[in-house]
């Protein structure tokens, strides 16, 4: 099947994506920034409106097919990337959007998360990641960092999180991309990356939760400490991040190492350069891996990796069946092969 992405010129505006609903989300909800970058992002895309499907599951994030003018489902918790990979299936020309918490994507859906990841619909994943059920009013989710006291962890959490990038890659993920709330030029840069890219682009958004997690992503959002905690990677570009990025990511045996330029010999020819297409998932499990103080976090489209998708696969096998098969309805296949009655 060709991809969704049609570039004819339709003269959409972010005014056409707006819908007329309240939005009831938090004052100063990282949210508000996420649901302004995607108004903006669709009418530069080439599609219909009557194109474009939200899907959400369950959470303050799935709220958001109230909040574009286009067709959604609010569906149930966990359960949105069975809704989505079904509606791409039905009708391919469709652009699928779906909206997820941490919570809706790791928890109650995880299977549904790892293995849409692996079977590669084209589809739009955006998940809003403030390690905290919100909506339920504070709850750990599974990526809640460990320790941290909650409604439901008085003392402090017992579990490993997960690292939603290091799942994506895992599971055999073609396109995983992460970016804060806090830039919405960025953001609104990888979605429409996202959207041109063919298959499950998976885009974790660092997502401020104003009243159960405030502040939960400060060391790589904070004014005074982004540019030592943000790797922003550009696929063909060196690694560079720090102030005047003065600093650089290398490979030292099989590890990454953060150093500077111009001490101990480092230029910036030995500086890694990002290869985002690459298949081998090493060095982007790596990336995905990082996190402060011993690294910055690795920021912008970390993998990319073209691939055959689900729903190309689903319908050749239809269309093979189609001109394969001397079975022509229901009646037939009913009859066919080794059949009985029974008296």
């Amino acid at each position: 099947m060709e991809n969704t992405i049609d570039t004819k010129e339709l003269n959409l505006t972010k005014k056409d994506f707006e819908s007329d609903q309240m939005v009831k989300w938090c004052p100063g909800c990282g949210d508000y920034g996420i649901l302004r970058s995607l108004e903006n992002v669709f009418p530069l895309l080439g599609i219909p409106k009557e194109d474009f499907v939200v899907v959400s599951g369950i959470g303050c994030s799935s709220r958001f097919p109230y909040y574009m003018n286009t067709y959604g489902i609010h569906g149930i918790h966990g359960r949105a990337a069975a809704l989505a990979t079904g509606i791409k299936l039905t009708n391919p020309k469709l652009s699928v959007w779906m909206i997820s918490g941490d919570g809706d994507s790791m928890a109650i859906g995880g299977n549904h998360f790892i293995h849409i990841a692996r079977r590669n619909p084209d589809i739009n994943y955006l998940m809003f990641n403030n390690k905290i059920y919100g909506l339920t009013k504070g709850q750990f989710s599974p990526t809640t960092p460990f320790g941290s006291k909650t409604k439901t962890s008085p003392q402090g959490t017992y579990e490993i999180p997960f690292n939603p990038g290091e799942l994506v890659i895992g599971s055999q993920g073609k396109f995983f991309a992460r970016v804060p709330d806090t830039n919405l030029k960025l953001m609104s840069k990888i979605f429409k990356e996202a959207a041109e890219f063919k298959g499950t682009s998976i885009v974790e958004i660092l997502a401020n939760c104003i009243i159960f997690q405030n502040k939960i992503h400060s060391m790589i959002t904070g004014k005074e400490t982004k540019e030592e905690y943000q790797l922003v990677l550009e696929h063909g570009e060196p690694m560079l991040f720090g102030k005047d990025l003065q600093k650089g990511l290398i490979l030292e045996g099989t590890q990454l190492k953060v150093v500077e330029l111009g001490k101990n010999g480092v230029t910036i020819d030995k500086i890694l350069v990002h290869d985002s297409g690459t298949h081998d998932p090493g060095i982007h499990m790596m990336l995905a891996s990082m996190a402060p103080p011993e690294f910055p976090s690795a920021i912008g489209v970390i993998r990319a990796v073209k691939s055959e998708t689900f729903d190309d696969n689903v319908w050749a096998s239809i269309e093979y069946e189609k001109d394969n098969t001397s079975i022509t309805n229901v009646d037939e296949l009913l009859n066919s092969g080794n059949t009985w009655e029974i008296d």
